[in-house]
């Protein structure tokens, strides 16, 4: 009887303990659960793409929607170090005149074949032929399929910091199928196939570009860091919305519409800063300035070109397009004061003149006829035409006659490249990873910068064999710029992005990094 109660009493305190046990587990269940991670991300734009083949497009917008799709043979780090992304190395003989690409194995493209040798040349053929900087620096150079997984770089000369080239964002040389980029015509891509975490799905034309995780993703296995290492769709579904209203993408970002906003004006910035829910971010982006076309018409004549770097008074263009310092700099170097190595004053004397009795005497000097300048911007940028309507006030205070041609972004896009449409536009752009990849110091990019002292400079910069020979050139070269003037730059500029507090671990460099980026429900 006792030996039966014993039983009885072991056999309910296990029962209890179990019961316990169970509760416990629901309880620290309770205690360490992760949130719950939303489905999609909806992202604010201001402007509707022209395209989203990077190729044939260095417009900002085209980069933020189309870095989730592409992917390039190799990526910037945090700190603007080029690392290996679709190739695992690259080898580079001792002359510098061939280069070699080991690719990575088993990348999948979105459409499930294989990404090989074959496709890797002919991305970079299409590259070369299509955008402003393949057609200039790799002009007479052969991309060669060696086998399946190496590709052969064979150039004219060498090229100091080649390998930046294929890591830059700006008409980035992406990688998609090669029956893709064969086919592309010269307005881009048909299709947008590439390897990256997220594939296209949709575009409904100026209202959302909708992404969607990418299953098959094969990440690197290094920590991420910048644009570099492992990439992860932490969502299923991303839309771009295409919103052009400022005004209505900060309603829509403060009512929950919008998780993320880019471009967001300015002048909104206390507002937001008092809101609980929402987070600011304002990250350098790089230059802004006034292109000017050098191919045909007023500003081929340097003499006018001068007189306008003469004339402006840059501070009030920066106040008056970014409305706080906050956003702004005045800063005359072509390269960003983080970027140690490329940093240079050179030419610093005849930034920020602000002097329209030099401006007058040097537009008389050039026999100006009081022919209008044509300036095109676009009311997508606040930036851009806030910049553009002080511009054409202070160019008008020192004589000039100027006709301010407002468009949508993707006409602007369009027509920069007719050298018969326009003189001059405001644009900004990200940094670049060495001087000779700046876009408007290229023969090929609208503005056409074309000058036998610049080819020269570039030349010896690409010659190069140690950073301090580089710099030497980069430095006389910088300081002929200011003479030269294939753009006025104004300053650098930061961006000022708003999202959601539920948004988290959201990144930038040169743009948006949405992959490793998720949202709570």
């Amino acid at each position: 009887m006792l030996k039966n109660k014993w039983i009885i009493l072991a056999i309910s305190l296990f029962f209890i303990l179990l019961l316990t046990g169970c509760n416990g587990d629901k309880n620290n269940e309770k205690v360490n659960s992760e949130p719950t991670l939303g489905d999609e991300l909806n992202i604010a734009i201001n402007s509707q793409p022209a395209t989203l083949d990077n190729h044939v497009n260095s417009a900002t917008i085209t980069q933020e929607v189309s870095r989730n799709i592409y992917e390039k043979l190799f990526e910037l780090d945090s700190k603007y170090k080029v690392v290996p992304m679709l190739a695992e190395s690259a080898d580079e003989s001792e002359d510098g005149k061939t280069i070699t690409f080991h690719l990575r194995k088993g990348v999948e493209f979105h459409n499930g074949k294989e990404m090989k040798a074959e496709d890797v040349v002919g991305s970079l053929v299409k590259w070369q032929k299509v955008s402003s900087k393949g057609k200039e620096m790799f002009k007479d150079a052969k991309f060669i399929e060696i086998d399946d997984y190496t590709v052969e770089l064979q150039l004219p000369s060498s090229i100091y910091g080649i390998l930046s080239i294929f890591a830059d964002v700006t008409q980035s040389a992406i990688i998609m199928p090669k029956d893709i980029a064969e086919a592309a015509g010269p307005d881009g891509v048909k299709e947008y196939i590439g390897t990256g975490p997220f594939k296209f799905e949709k575009w409904v034309q100026d209202q959302y570009i909708h992404l969607t995780k990418f299953e098959n993703y094969k990440p690197i296995d290094k920590p991420a860091d910048g644009l570099s290492g492992k990439k992860e769709a932490l969502v299923n579904n991303v839309y771009f919305h295409i919103i052009p209203d400022s005004s209505t993408r900060i309603s829509g970002i403060q009512t929950g519409q919008y998780d993320i906003g880019i471009e967001m004006p300015r002048e909104s910035y206390d507002q937001i800063a008092n809101t609980g829910s929402l987070k600011m971010v304002t990250p350098i982006k790089g230059a802004v300035g006034l292109v000017m076309n050098k191919k045909e018409g007023l500003l081929s004549n340097i003499k006018i070109r001068q007189a306008i770097n003469a004339g402006l008074d840059l501070e009030s263009i920066l106040l008056g397009a970014y409305i706080d310092e906050k956003f702004f700099r005045l800063e005359s170097s072509y390269m960003l004061q983080e970027q140690e190595e490329w940093y240079t004053g050179a030419g610093s004397e005849k930034y920020n003149l602000n002097d329209p009795v030099l401006a007058k005497s040097l537009l008389k000097e050039a026999g100006y006829d009081g022919t209008p300048l044509r300036l095109i911007t676009s009311r997508d940028y606040d930036y851009m035409y806030n910049s553009a309507v002080i511009i054409k006030e202070q160019l008008e205070n020192i004589g000039m006659k100027v006709n301010m041609e407002i468009f949508d972004w993707a006409t602007v896009v369009n027509k920069r490249g007719k050298p018969g449409e326009w003189d001059a536009f405001v644009t900004a752009a990200p940094s670049f990873p060495t001087p000779t990849q700046i876009l408007w110091l290229g023969a090929q990019w609208p503005g056409w910068t074309d000058d036998p002292k610049i080819e020269e400079l570039k030349a010896r910069i690409d010659g190069a064999k140690s950073q301090k020979e580089a710099f030497a050139a980069w430095e006389e070269l910088q300081a002929f710029l200011y003479e030269y003037l294939p753009m006025i730059k104004f300053g650098d500029t930061y961006l000022f992005i708003v999202h959601s507090d539920k948004v988290k671990n959201l990144r930038n460099q040169d743009g948006l990094i949405l992959w490793n980026t998720s949202i709570e429900k």
